[in-house]
């Protein structure tokens, strides 16, 4: 297939969304697909954006940063322009990832060239407007969110939350597609004594986190633990909030931003993995952890709901009770065995989630969306009748 992907956010920026986005294109590759990358320009510490990734070419949009939190990049232009990128290459799907400014046009300019989308509903949008001190624009935020989806062919969500949140809006055509998790990279086997006798003494827990700095993902709730006996909390990642937390939790270890294996290290060698945040629609860094065989205490809404089997990978809390937060870490901090069997059950919990089974279950979507288009541009369709096979 000819394939275009067109990013909300993308590489420097390393989320969620670029992360899924990522896997998927060394899937394609192995595939041999052609596959074209639409996205905003950007860097990052002086890293610029790549011209290729996994031997695809990215055509590059000019774009702004976002007020305040300057790794968001906010992708400029028209329809028209995204229209004409489309149509030089000539896709026969495109993949739209986390739709909300430069997915919009695309999706626009999908339904003018009568090419089929496949949007996959990733971040939470609407929710970040109180957090951002903007409360009054949440329902324009959800309205859309709803057309964008409305009008795609096919909208993959990555949790029942969301499906439910979008069904519960009037969104139709709308299929369940999860994350995949590394499970070598992600794995008990990475446990690191050395690195834990840096940040904590032999006595104390490890609780981590792992995620941005950012008013969205509530990282300051975890001050209701900062002061816990015989814990050391570890914060990994990096953001706009990185300063004013470290005043939150003066004593906290901040690790900074981290990846690959030595990101995979250190979620192994801590003793319990939390995550506040409430508008995570899958919550990735979870699943990672849970990989790595450390239990989970996660706020109980959105994506941990799917993946926090309570009393038996970890335990969830209800949105707003910090002290229910508190009672959970308690819990299993201070009781290695059922720490440990928490651990376990939730390592055995993400076996078999490989990203190989969800990217080819991405590629049926692909074929679903495909087939599902009830108009074909002509052109398109010439292009597609006089290719091989």
């Amino acid at each position: 297939m000819r394939i275009a992907v067109v990013a909300e956010s993308f590489l420097p920026h390393m989320n969620g969304v670029t992360h899924s986005l990522l896997k998927a294109l060394a899937h394609l590759r192995a595939r041999g697909d052609d596959v074209l990358v639409i996205a905003p320009a950007s860097s990052r510490l002086g890293e610029p954006a790549p011209s290729r990734v996994e031997g695809f070419p990215v055509h590059l949009l000019p774009s702004v940063a976002l007020s305040g939190y300057a790794d968001v990049r906010l992708a400029a232009g028209t329809v028209a322009r995204v229209r004409r990128v489309l149509a030089a290459f000539g896709p026969d799907v495109v993949h739209v990832a986390s739709p909300f400014v430069l997915g919009r046009r695309a999706v626009q300019a999908c339904a003018q060239l009568g090419v089929p989308t496949v949007s996959v509903y990733q971040t939470e949008v609407p929710a970040y407007a109180a957090r951002y001190g903007v409360p009054w624009l949440e329902p324009r935020l959800w309205q859309r969110v709803v057309d964008i989806h409305d009008a795609s062919t096919l909208t993959l969500v990555p949790s029942t939350f969301a499906l439910e949140q979008l069904r519960s809006r009037g969104v139709q055509r709308l299929h369940l597609w999860r994350r995949g998790v590394d499970t070598e990279r992600f794995s008990p086997a990475r446990y690191d004594a050395a690195w834990r006798a840096t940040v904590a003494q032999p006595h104390e827990r490890v609780i981590g986190y792992v995620g941005r700095l950012a008013a969205e993902k509530q990282v300051e709730d975890l001050a209701v633990l900062d002061p816990l006996p015989g814990t050391r909390l570890v914060i990994v990642g990096a953001g706009p909030q990185q300063e004013s937390l470290r005043a939150r939790l003066p004593g906290a270890h901040f690790a900074g931003f981290r990846t690959g294996t030595d990101l995979a290290r250190m979620v192994a060698s801590f003793d319990l993995f939390v995550h506040p945040g409430e508008s995570e629609t899958f919550c990735q860094t979870i699943q990672e952890a849970m990989a790595c065989g450390v239990p989970v205490v996660a706020v109980g809404r959105g994506g941990p709901l799917d993946l926090v089997d309570p009393s038996r990978t970890g335990w969830t809390y209800t949105p707003g009770d910090l002290q229910g937060l508190r009672a959970a870490v308690v819990d299993l901090v201070g009781d290695d065995a059922k720490r440990r069997a928490f651990g376990r059950a939730a390592h055995a919990s993400v076996q078999g989630r490989t990203w190989p089974v969800l990217c080819e279950q991405l590629v049926t979507y692909y074929g679903r969306a495909i087939a599902a288009q009830q108009w074909v541009h002509p052109a398109h369709r010439a292009r597609r009748a006089s290719r091989p096979g």
